[in-house]
C-alpha cells in the first residue's frame, strides 16, 4: 500500500511546484520607484564625483529597461535617444532631480530661486 502512496505523493508535489504562479517579470511586477506615464525609474543613484549628476533606470510598460544619466543642472539626460519614450524619461528625470534637491539652471546659468518653504 505504501509503494501507491510515494508516486501519488511526488507527482502531487512536482505538479504543485510546477503548476505555481511565477513572479511577474518586467516592470508590472516590479515595485515601481517613481513613475510619470507609462514610464518608472527605479535604483536611483548619485554621481560620487558629481553631485548634480544622477543615474538611473528607467523602463516602459512594454518591459524595456535602460539606464541613463542625468544631469540635473541642464535637466538634459544621457543617451537622448533609446528605447523608452523620452518625453517620458525626461519629465521622469526632472521629478528625481527635484526630489534630490538639484534644481535646474536656466540658459543663464544662474540657479533658479526657490520660494521658503512655509508649511
Amino acid at each position: 500500500m505504501r509503494r501507491v502512496w510515494l508516486p501519488l505523493l511526488l507527482l502531487a508535489l512536482l505538479l504543485g511546484v510546477l503548476l505555481t504562479p511565477l513572479p511577474l517579470r518586467g516592470a508590472a511586477g516590479a515595485a515601481p520607484g517613481l513613475c510619470v506615464g507609462p514610464v518608472c525609474a527605479d535604483q536611483i543613484t548619485r554621481s560620487a564625483k558629481h553631485h548634480w549628476q544622477l543615474r538611473l533606470r528607467v523602463g516602459d510598460q512594454r518591459g524595456q529597461w535602460e539606464r541613463l544619466v542625468v544631469d540635473c543642472r541642464s535637466a538634459r539626460i544621457s543617451p537622448e535617444d533609446g528605447a523608452v519614450d523620452r518625453l517620458y524619461a525626461a519629465a521622469v528625470a526632472r521629478r528625481v532631480c527635484r526630489m534630490a534637491g538639484e534644481i535646474p539652471t536656466p540658459q543663464g546659468g544662474q540657479p533658479a530661486r526657490q520660494a521658503p518653504f512655509r508649511g
